[in-house]
């Protein structure tokens, strides 16, 4: 982290809209890829935008302007989760269909696809690992989780996208 942006966190800290505005910018980009890899393309620049909103009311209790990033990231899975959460449908189980990829090797992968058919917080694990490089200790202070339980969503996710890029059912062997 630059200096600047150090600085950009404590003058936001202390009420300046412009250095609030600065850092948005700096880290939009990467919010709203974030928010993608969880809510979908539809959603998620609304959702990042309700997060940096939320940010701004809560800048003045940012205890280490150093991590403003993580801290905005932080923000933002908590809000994408919580959208996530509130718009799964309630359907009956009968007529319930489990997500089915069929594997193509000729065709690229449709990662947006495959990620929907995880659950929102093994998506969140699994966009901080693979994009955005962090680690399992980085990953569960963004979630609020202990790296094991960080480690178990990945397994869950991995095993989950194994199952259905196989084309077989969703279901653990046993």
């Amino acid at each position: 982290m630059s200096t600047n942006e150090v600085e950009l966190a404590e003058r936001a800290r202390a009420g300046d809209t412009a250095a609030f505005t600065a850092l948005v910018e700096r880290h939009w980009f990467r919010l709203v890829r974030v928010a993608r890899s969880i809510v979908g393309d539809a959603e998620a620049e609304d959702v990042v935008q309700e997060a940096l909103i939320s940010g701004w009311k809560k800048v003045g209790r940012l205890r280490k302007p150093q991590a403003v990033g993580i801290w905005l990231g932080r923000i933002t899975i908590r809000r994408c989760l919580a959208v996530a959460a509130r718009r799964r449908p309630m359907v009956r189980l009968a007529e319930a269909a489990e997500p089915h990829i069929e594997p193509n090797p000729g065709a690229g992968v449709d990662v947006q696809r495959m990620l929907a058919a995880l659950a929102p917080r093994q998506r969140a694990v699994m966009h901080l690992t693979v994009v955005e490089g962090l680690s399992d200790s980085e990953i569960g202070a963004v979630l609020r989780m202990r790296p094991a339980t960080v480690r178990a969503h990945r397994r869950r996710a991995r095993g989950r996208l194994q199952r259905l890029w196989r084309g077989g059912t969703d279901e653990p062997a046993g």
